[in-house]
């Protein structure tokens, strides 16, 4: 038998799906088949991948048989339909949707803050929120020197997160708003372009959208500390790729500026971009293709004595969705 793993991707033609297919030539996972999955209407799509073009083939467990190692980018539906399947068949699955994410048997991870929760897995490891990957790759190495207490997160996250027809949507209402026509707003609940939505996902009793909670609940667990307080407000943006985000910190001692850029230029998938003097700083455009949480504007909160204050962006295909995912897929196969 040829060397290497039979891979699925199950929403191989959405926005994370045709990312993930990307980056496993890229890295050179090692895929002896590869089979590709989604909807029907995506049926006879084609996608290449190592110079060949694979047709994508209709989600079914018939075509998810054997597959040992399966990427889930097709929703949460989905995923709660055949994930359990798919592990009660023998195949390992890193999930990329929501469904999992808080589910206490089910590792969350992200692997250069918490790769070691890797091994505890029971068939199913779940990929965390963009939102949350980014911010936790910079707060991990701080929180290590000087606990982190608390937690202000606002976010700025592009359309793609959506997927495909919310990207079209944006792309669309520009079109029409140049060409003096009414814009339409399927997606999502008012014109997105030209515009910012402070919604992501639907809102909950306690007055925090879905995506805020989640946001908390997910730094919690993977930074390992129950007792970080964490609040995030989300908003979407007219941006078609990356996410940025305005984050405010508490730490339980003292620590400068100076002192925390020093942390987190040492950090794993971290790039520090922290010159304002000459304009030099994260930006959205600038992140997207690159592998890393970019951080700048490091500087004291004002507010409160021990604080800090950061903008962070990063891509929210790459690393905030499908980088991670196949990164957990390696150290899960090198382990």
């Amino acid at each position: 038998m040829a060397a290497g793993y039979k891979v699925a991707v199950v929403g191989a033609t959405g926005a994370v799906g045709t990312e993930i297919v990307k980056i496993l030539e890229e890295r050179n996972f090692p895929v002896r088949e590869i089979i590709l999955l989604a909807s029907q209407r995506a049926h006879g799509s084609g996608l290449e991948f190592r110079g060949d073009s694979l047709a994508v083939r209709t989600l079914d467990m018939e075509a998810l048989r054997g597959a040992e190692i399966c990427f889930f980018s097709a929703g949460s539906k989905i995923s709660q339909e055949f994930v359990p399947r798919v592990v009660q068949k023998g195949g390992m699955v890193i999930d990329n949707t929501s469904c999992f994410r808080m589910d206490e048997d089910v590792p969350l991870v992200v692997p250069e803050v918490n790769a070691d929760q890797i091994t505890s897995h029971k068939g199913v490891i779940a990929n965390p929120g963009g939102a949350t990957i980014q911010m936790v790759l910079v707060l991990h190495p701080i929180h290590k020197v000087a606990r982190i207490r608390r937690v202000i997160v606002s976010t700025y996250q592009a359309v793609s997160a959506t997927g495909q027809p919310a990207i079209q949507e944006l792309s669309e209402q520009v079109k029409d708003l140049f060409n003096f026509h009414e814009p339409q707003a399927r997606i999502y609940p008012h014109q997105i372009a030209f515009n910012c939505i402070p919604q992501i996902d639907t809102f909950l009793d306690n007055g925090y959208s879905r995506e805020e909670m989640q946001i908390a609940q997910e730094t919690k667990r993977i930074m390992g500390d129950k007792l970080i307080k964490v609040s995030a407000t989300c908003v979407r943006v007219p941006v078609f790729y990356g996410h940025s985000e305005a984050v405010n910190i508490e730490t339980s001692r003292k620590l400068t500026a100076a002192e925390a850029r020093t942390i987190l230029e040492a950090a794993p998938g971290v790039i520090v971009e922290d010159d304002p003097v000459h304009n030099t700083y994260p930006l959205a455009i600038s992140s997207v293709g690159r592998d890393e949480s970019c951080v700048g504007r490091i500087r004291d909160d004002l507010s409160v004595a021990n604080g800090l204050a950061m903008w962070i962006a990063c891509d929210n295909l790459r690393k905030g969705a499908a980088l991670n995912a196949v990164q957990i897929a390696e150290h899960l196969i090198s382990s």
